[in-house]
């Protein structure tokens, strides 16, 4: 496996035991691991009994983890853009520019770039410290709608530089008899802020479709909801260049069934794992089978097993 890997798949399959064992897996072999989780649930701390929250904790040897809070992130990006304004934006009208920022904090799609920009700034910032940084992300939609801002984010700021610079051009021309000023345009203090945001989706983009760096695996179980989302979401992912190359099919049956009724479970079982092995031809699949507990502190090495020989995913 790379050293970023995400963990995705339909809400109850069963990411976080999956993304949580083998981070344990990693830390036990003496890599130095950083667990991170940007579902809301935050499932980790109760899969470790450990308070973790949104700060960077130690949890194991070699193991340290954060839960991501959207919200939190969501008003540090907004004081941000807050801050920016008193560089580009007349004081007579901070005040009623701030009151739309604070609407536009609560509308769709802000948190999640706030989220997407802190999931970057922990891959730029600690990739140097740590051996794998490892996602234990949202639910199917959430995870995708996230991986595919820099392609979205990034054509939507292309945008708004090319109209601020056309305003700046109309404006210029209107001032001085037709002339046009390209150094004024470039320096301009709103061109600069948009390009260093546009830059930094770049980068962001060469992250995530970097498959020598970042690996996205799929838990999914063998039913048919599951089988269909992740199908979509491999299809959506590999539009934006995104390579989903493992998989996880979890909580597999026992072999020895004798009740007629889970026979019948484990026979629909078996027809799905074929349409598994069919419809993801070329990517790698481990099998994990349903364990007799729920994962907790105590027992989650009995998880871990399945992840202790990395070539099964990698």
């Amino acid at each position: 496996m790379n050293k970023i890997v995400f963990f995705g798949g339909k809400g109850g399959v069963g990411k976080t035991t999956c993304s949580s064992s083998f981070a344990l897996s990693c830390a036990n072999k003496g890599m130095k691991t950083l667990l991170v989780s940007t579902d809301p649930a935050h499932s980790i701390s109760d899969i470790f009994e450990t308070k973790i929250g949104y700060k960077i904790v130690n949890i194991r040897e070699n193991l340290d983890a954060l839960e991501i809070s959207s919200e939190i992130e969501c008003k540090n990006y907004m004081n941000r853009v807050k801050a920016n304004l008193k560089n580009v934006v007349s004081p007579v009208i901070v005040k009623e520019i701030k009151k739309q920022i604070d609407a536009a904090a609560i509308s769709p799609g802000t948190e999640e770039a706030a989220l997407f920009d802190k999931m970057i700034e922990i891959i730029i910032d600690k990739s140097e410290e740590y051996d794998k940084i490892i996602f234990d992300t949202a639910p199917t939609g959430h995870t995708v709608r996230l991986m595919s801002l820099p392609e979205l984010l990034g054509a939507w700021l292309n945008s708004l530089i090319l109209k601020r610079k056309k305003a700046l051009e109309l404006m210029q021309m209107a001032q001085n008899a037709g002339k046009k000023n390209k150094d004024e345009i470039e320096n301009d203090a709103v061109i600069k802020i948009l390009k260093k945001r546009y830059d930094n989706m770049q980068k962001a983009r060469a992250i995530i479709t970097d498959n020598d760096k970042l690996s996205f695996v799929f838990v999914l179980n063998a039913e048919k909801l599951p089988i269909e989302e992740t199908k979509k979401a491999v299809n959506i992912l590999d539009k934006y260049k995104i390579k989903v190359d493992s998989l996880i099919v979890n909580r597999i049956l026992p072999d020895d069934i004798k009740d007629e009724f889970w026979i019948n479970k484990k026979e629909l079982e078996k027809k799905y794992i074929d349409e598994i092995y069919e419809t993801f031809k070329g990517k790698k699949i481990i099998k994990i089978p349903m364990l007799k507990q729920d994962m907790r502190a105590n027992n989650i090495k009995e998880l871990m097993v399945y992840f202790e020989d990395e070539s099964r995913l990698s």
